[in-house]
């Protein structure tokens, strides 16, 4: 470990997950380097459409005073990995294995190499109250093929009601 800059051991672990981050980075452009991103998908307004997307679900499993909080949280909550939002999610998620999920998600979105033989191919992931999507979730060709609305789902049992402002009861976690 003596190998790795840094003064002290703390500095070494930043130092070694900024190097593997990078090397996630790298890796996915390098695999991305001649694909196009999907025109359907690239001027996509990810709020609005989110907004009708979850609009019926949460009007339908929330009452009237608590749909403008849970829709406010969820139209922020979905992100299309794109070209110009890879980079960024790769670098920030707090955990390695998320930024690895990630990548595999928009590789597979694209119809890239994985970045391992195992690597699962995943249309959606959801992580506490983010849930990321690829420009593969919205070919799905069924009627209740809907990766958004089932991601944005995912946040109901990620988060507790408190955690985005809502009064939490004993049979209302």
């Amino acid at each position: 470990m003596r190998s790795e800059p840094g003064s002290d051991f703390l500095a070494r672990i930043h130092c070694g997950r900024a190097a593997l981050r990078s090397a996630l980075i790298a890796a996915v452009h390098s695999r991305t380097l001649y694909l196009a991103f999907p025109e359907a998908v690239t001027n996509l307004d990810i709020v609005a459409f989110t907004r009708e997307k979850v609009a019926p679900m949460m009007r339908g499993l929330f009452p009237a005073c608590e749909q403008a909080l849970v829709l406010d949280l969820l139209e922020r909550s979905v992100i299309l990995l794109t070209p110009a939002t890879i980079d960024a999610q790769l670098q920030s998620t707090p955990w390695l294995a998320t930024a690895w999920d990630l990548a595999n998600l928009y590789l597979a979105g694209l119809g890239a190499d994985l970045l391992a033989e195992d690597a699962p191919c995943l249309l959606g992931l959801s992580e506490e109250t983010t849930c990321y999507l690829s420009a593969a979730s919205f070919d799905a060709p069924g009627r209740f093929e809907d990766f958004v609305v089932h991601e944005a789902a995912h946040i109901f049992h990620n988060c507790k009601r408190e955690t985005i402002g809502l009064r939490g009861t004993r049979t209302r976690e």
